[in-house]
């Protein structure tokens, strides 16, 4: 490996040369909180403008390479880049011999374990799957966050406490996850992360279309508290209209939102009021009965004849 630093010093001091390939939000925070555990980044690759600026900032210094010439210099291989050009440009590298025997190849992707790095290990490379479970905003204060952070870790077993013992140099805590499960794994994650961003954006949505000017300021404090509830108590913590079975309440709000709500906000509120029924009704919050009956004023086409519009709940709004 063609490297300014002796790779036998950086073995003596358990040190690697590391390569960052894609300088994305990820890519390059991680190289940074590598870097800062002393590792040596030997190169970083940057395409487009934000991508340079985030390299220099983050990982100053680093010389800006091209892909082959990252692979040959580094002893572990960072790939930052999207899931569906991970494939790709692990076999392309493959093609032409670029990977070499002995070294580290590890990749950021949720959704993928070490399979989609069999190129690679074909060629005697050592194949890891660390996804941190966090997002990212690819400035500084990334960093901080990674003490709170884990990471998803797949690798073979003889080489698994390498693995580990990079994320723990990050900062972060290694979860491990089997190479069958990581397809779970991520979706599990996506449907916490990406999906509280557009809960958050449709309810701001609503208040401000009624006149509220800082939709921030009601929803922070209620969601924060909502979030730490559910992480401390699970479905314990459940509350509201639908876990208490005012029918008349979501009945209104369907009606409401029928009008004043946009079609992805109306169709959100209504498939999640669905599954929180289903699951108060599975743990015994609700009656088979009150179940139904949520079910059936979350139709927009319900005869309303028959509901009950009067919310007799004594305890409040909770």
């Amino acid at each position: 490996m063609n490297t300014a630093d002796s790779a036998e010093e950086r073995r003596r001091r358990g040190r690697l040369g590391v390569g960052v390939i894609g300088a994305g939000r990820v890519g390059a925070v991680l190289g940074a909180a590598l870097r800062a555990a002393e590792h040596a980044i030997v190169g970083v690759s940057a395409v487009s403008e934000a991508s340079r600026e985030r390299a220099e900032n983050l990982l100053p210094g680093v010389p800006v390479l091209e892909i082959p010439d990252i692979v040959e210099r580094s002893e572990l291989v960072l790939l930052a880049v999207p899931d569906d050009a991970l494939g790709p440009l692990v076999s392309g590298l493959a093609k032409t011999g670029a990977w070499q025997a002995g070294q580290l190849v590890a990749h950021t992707s949720g959704r993928f374990g070490t399979e989609i790095l069999a190129p690679a290990r074909a060629a005697g490379a050592i194949p890891l799957a660390l996804h941190p479970a966090m997002t990212f905003t690819g400035m500084s204060l990334d960093l901080t966050r990674l003490t709170d952070a884990s990471f998803g870790v797949t690798a073979p077993a003889a080489v698994l406490p390498i693995a580990q013992a990079l994320v723990v140099e990050m900062g972060a805590e290694p979860v491990v996850i089997n190479e069958a499960d990581r397809v779970l794994y991520h979706a599990a994650l996506a449907h916490a992360s990406n999906h509280l961003v557009t809960l958050a954006s449709q309810s701001t949505q609503l208040l401000a279309g009624i006149g509220v000017e800082h939709p921030d300021r009601l929803l922070g404090p209620l969601m924060r508290a909502s979030l730490e509830n559910a992480l401390a108590s699970g479905e314990g913590a459940l509350t509201g209209p639908v876990a208490r079975g005012d029918v008349g309440t979501v009945s209104a709000h369907t009606d409401a939102l029928a009008v004043a709500g946009t079609e992805d906000l109306r169709s959100a509120y209504q498939a999640l009021s669905a599954a929180t029924a289903v699951r108060a009704v599975a743990r015994g919050l609700l009656t088979a009965e009150q179940g139904e009956a949520i079910l059936k004023a979350l139709q927009p086409d319900r005869d309303t004849t028959s509901t009950n519009d009067t919310d007799t709940d004594t305890e409040g709004q909770r």
